[in-house]
């Protein structure tokens, strides 16, 4: 039994198929739309692309068009906390006469009325050189919808499995192992030099300081965030690794968490030596590190973690860095320069099971500058 289905509805699915099954985009649901499909890809060439099956045929219709497009852009640039996004709109229904002489900011729009159509368009092959064979052109109804819907199925299934493996919580041991390390050391700092707090003390046992970073002792940028000056200071550092280094610890895997935590601690380190005269100990620059890669992985997956991101994440850190400003005593570049370090160290690391390579590089990379940077003001300015 063959069942009927509209040109224009054939050509939404193959295209559909192809955007979720090839190029990773994800379905958005919009409320109130009706005959248009909108997908979206974080890391995509477009940020979004809306297939619209819906006839347009004269002017009125045309520019409440468009007036729909930049509304709904304007709710998921909202939504995905975006300061701007590119899209692409593929009309499937619009008459050809129908044209804005100024078109839509950062939106590339084309008309598409058979398949040839978007096989011979020199943007599209140009962005999705794989697209010309890699739409299913089935004329029979039935065979379409059943091909079509077989393999986003299989395709969501897939992502929901690699999603609830990264969100899965995991054993958590090195956020442990150093916090016992902290308290082992303070213990023996205590002991040995007979107080927690007088600062040649601390120098000895490894706090850090621009002078002494100078002198060779470059093993101080790891040593001091592991010394803490005075029992208050230690509880309070301890509880935040105790509340943070778990998730961080669980979503990054422990090699990853460990590189992202010295890493903090040395950028940390170095932008408090580069800075300032304080010597310095005490582990939130490392721990600000942990919360600058808690912030990339809610900003890799903030289409899942938007009211994270904005009710705890990012308050934290802004409270925090203010109070840092506002005390006198506390180190507040040693806290950004984690804080930086950190996210920069996530970003060039990678989420586990969340390949995307193009992080990978531009993390890398700008690390790499960050940390160059930091070098120069301690030990070369």
């Amino acid at each position: 039994m063959d069942l009927s289905v509209r040109k224009e509805d054939q050509i939404l699915m193959s295209l559909v198929h192809y955007f979720v099954t090839k190029e990773n985009y994800s379905p958005i649901y919009v409320h109130g739309v009706k005959d248009e499909i909108w997908l979206e890809k974080l890391d995509g060439p477009y940020r979004v692309i809306r297939i619209n099956s819906n006839r347009i045929i004269n002017k009125e219709q045309f520019e409440f068009d468009q007036y729909k497009i930049k509304d709904i852009l304007k709710q998921i640039k909202k939504k995905t906390l975006s300061l701007s996004i590119n899209a692409l709109n593929i009309n499937l229904n619009e008459d050809d006469n129908l044209k804005d002489e100024e078109g839509l900011k950062n939106i590339d729009s084309i008309i598409v009325k058979d398949l040839d159509d978007i096989e011979k368009n020199e943007m599209v092959l140009e962005v999705f050189p794989n697209i010309k064979n890699n739409l299913i052109k089935d004329t029979n109804g039935l065979e379409l919808i059943f091909n079509v819907t077989k393999d986003i199925n299989e395709k969501t299934s897939n992502e929901n499995k690699r999603f609830e493996k990264i969100f899965a919580d995991k054993k958590i041991l090195i956020t442990y192992i150093i916090m016992t390390l902290c308290i082992i050391y303070f213990l023996v700092v205590g002991i040995l030099g007979r107080t927690f707090s007088s600062t040649s003390v601390l120098v000895r046992f490894g706090a850090n300081n621009v002078l002494l970073l100078k002198s060779g002792q470059v093993w101080r940028l790891i040593t001091y965030a592991f010394i803490h000056a005075g029992i208050i200071h230690l509880l309070c550092n301890m509880y935040s690794l105790y509340i943070i280094g778990p998730q961080v610890e669980s979503k990054f895997g422990k090699v990853r968490f460990i590189l992202i935590y010295l890493i903090s601690a040395i950028s940390g380190g170095l932008l408090s030596a580069g800075i300032t005269n304080y010597v310095s100990v005490g582990a939130s620059g490392a721990i600000f590190g942990v919360l600058g890669a808690l912030l990339y992985f809610g900003m890799r997956f903030r289409l899942y973690l938007k009211e994270s991101i904005k009710s705890q994440i990012l308050p934290v850190i802004i409270i925090n860095i203010g109070i840092g400003f506002m005390i006198s005593g506390i180190d507040n570049a040693c806290h950004i320069g984690g804080l930086i370090g950190g996210f920069l160290a996530a970003m060039a690391l990678g989420i586990p099971d969340d390949e995307r390579n193009n992080d990978h590089i531009n993390g890398t990379i700008m690390l790499l500058i960050f940390l160059a940077f930091l070098c120069y003001l301690v030990f070369f300015r």
